[in-house]
């Protein structure tokens, strides 16, 4: 007598079912073939070949520079003498995020930066959204500091030959110029070094590194010489409340602390330097920002800053009576800002690298280049973009979409971290946030506060990019997606 819950001798096993569009959505790419695809492109290989120092220099060159040199200006007003304390807030922001970003890259050390970790850990559809506000806070920022770049060269000449670059050649359409030529060409020197491989890159950056440390360190023995307790009488002017809006001002000036761990499939051990150099980077940085802010205020009534989009060089004609300072600082500030355009630039590039590797953009841009290593049609196309944007479109709030694609990536960077821990508890950690999810947790508040304190006009520009994103993914990326042809091409092999 048949055992009627047995199945027939002859029948043969139902082959699992295609996954739903849900699933496919919600795929996760393993850590263990993250790290395992490391350094893998199209015809070649990244090269390993950057140490702590180099990391380090890689994080600092892209957050230091613009933000103290332009963004101050803007800030005191707001803040008052209390802008020192605006700057340790925005750095504590920056921190919490940082001690998760450090975690992070040393159990995941790979190029994509917080796309791969949320990859690794909220699937695909959530890693294409941190991706595309990462190709956000990169592009656009590659391109505000291009523009910036061009406003201190053009300072730079005039306290030199006396000459300046005309307004037709040095703005864009809409801004009273047809081009804005210094910004499209610092983009397009940069592109020249990236072109060369990463430690040619990393050298000229630690380089530009130094001499910009060398500046701001000058601005503050100059600077304190004019330095008057009087005007930290009145600290904070304007209240608790302008110190708040303040630092969600400075946040732009944190913006790119995260590069060292874009570089992690081109470290020499990535696991124990990419963490380290985060938090050095972050410290470091805090550090100047915090002693050039306090200078500044001491030797400047805060009401003069209003309107002064150069306040350090300002001062330093000020304090010492003579313009040479000055010009000495422009150079300076050329020099910084240089080094945020090749860094960030990089950056950019090897996300794009990972997201190619993925399968979630062209394959061309995940091509390596054997003698060099490094991703060169990837470089050339995201260069001349950058430095289009840079060249010929206004950017205004476009700014701000920087720092709001940024504090997305963050949020969910801070995500990333606890559902990692729940889900691999046993994973190789070679840093951890302390006091378990708790940091974590405040991190993604602090972003989300900042967010939420942007205006409306940001918001809508956000949801467009985001839009633009999700209507790209869904006609290319969801199709084309690595991840998911492997696993249609072993549900046939069963078929």
């Amino acid at each position: 007598m048949l055992d009627q819950g047995a199945p027939p001798q002859n029948q043969i096993p139902a082959a699992p079912a295609s996954p739903g569009v849900a699933a496919r959505l919600m795929r996760r790419k393993p850590v263990e073939r993250l790290v395992a695809e490391g350094g893998h492109g199209e015809g070649g290989q990244l090269r390993r070949s950057l140490g702590l120092w180099q990391l380090t220099m890689i994080s600092i060159g892209a957050t230091l520079g613009t933000g103290i040199f332009v963004v101050l200006g803007d800030a005191v007003p707001e803040a008052g003498p209390a802008v020192t304390l605006s700057f340790v807030i925005a750095g504590l922001t920056a921190l919490f995020s940082a001690l998760s970003y450090a975690e992070l890259a040393g159990s995941i050390p790979v190029a994509g930066s917080s796309y791969s970790y949320a990859y690794a850990t909220m699937g695909e559809l959530v890693a294409w959204v941190c991706g595309w506000c990462l190709i956000l806070e990169y592009g656009v920022s590659v391109a505000a500091v291009a523009v910036g770049w061009g406003e201190y060269l053009n300072e730079l000449l005039d306290g030199t030959i006396g000459v300046t670059i005309p307004s037709v050649l040095s703005s864009a359409p809409g801004e009273g110029g047809v081009i804005n030529l210094p910004a499209l060409v610092v983009v397009l020197l940069a592109m020249v070094f990236l072109l060369g491989g990463a430690r040619e890159s990393a050298r000229a950056n630690t380089i530009m590194v130094c001499v910009k440390i060398v500046a701001l360190v000058l601005f503050c023995a100059v600077g304190i010489m004019g330095f008057k307790s009087g005007n930290y009488a009145d600290f904070m002017p304007l209240g608790m409340t302008g110190v708040s809006a303040a630092g969600a001002t400075l946040f732009f000036s944190y913006i790119g602390f995260d590069a060292a761990s874009t570089a992690g499939e081109e470290a020499k051990d990535p696991k124990r330097d990419l963490p380290r150099a985060i938090m050095l980077s972050l410290i470091i940085v805090t550090a100047l920002y915090v002693l050039v802010a306090g200078v500044a205020v001491g030797a400047w009534n805060w009401k003069k800053f209003d309107g002064s989009e150069a306040s350090l060089a300002a001062i330093m004609n000020d304090v010492s009576g003579q313009t040479f300072w000055g010009t000495l600082l422009a150079l300076g500030a050329v020099i910084s800002i240089a080094s945020v355009v090749l860094t960030v630039l990089y950056g950019q590039t090897r996300i794009l690298f990972a997201m190619s590797r993925d399968g979630l953009v062209p394959k061309a841009l995940g091509k390596v280049h054997r003698k060099t290593g490094a991703p060169r049609i990837n470089t050339v196309i995201v260069s001349l973009f950058c430095g289009a944007l840079a060249a010929l479109i206004p950017l205004g709030k476009l700014v701000d979409a920087t720092s709001i694609g940024t504090l997305f990536a963050f949020a969910l960077v801070n995500v990333a971290v606890i559902v990692l821990r729940r889900k691999r508890p046993n994973l190789e950690r070679t840093f951890k946030v302390p006091f378990g999810p708790l940091l974590p947790v405040l991190g993604f508040l602090f972003c989300a506060y900042n967010m939420f304190s942007l205006d409306t006009v940001t918001w809508v520009v956000f949801g467009c990019w985001m839009a633009a994103g999700l209507v790209f993914y869904f006609l290319y990326g969801y199709r084309r997606s690595r991840l998911a042809a492997d696993d249609d091409l072993a549900v046939t092999a069963v078929k």
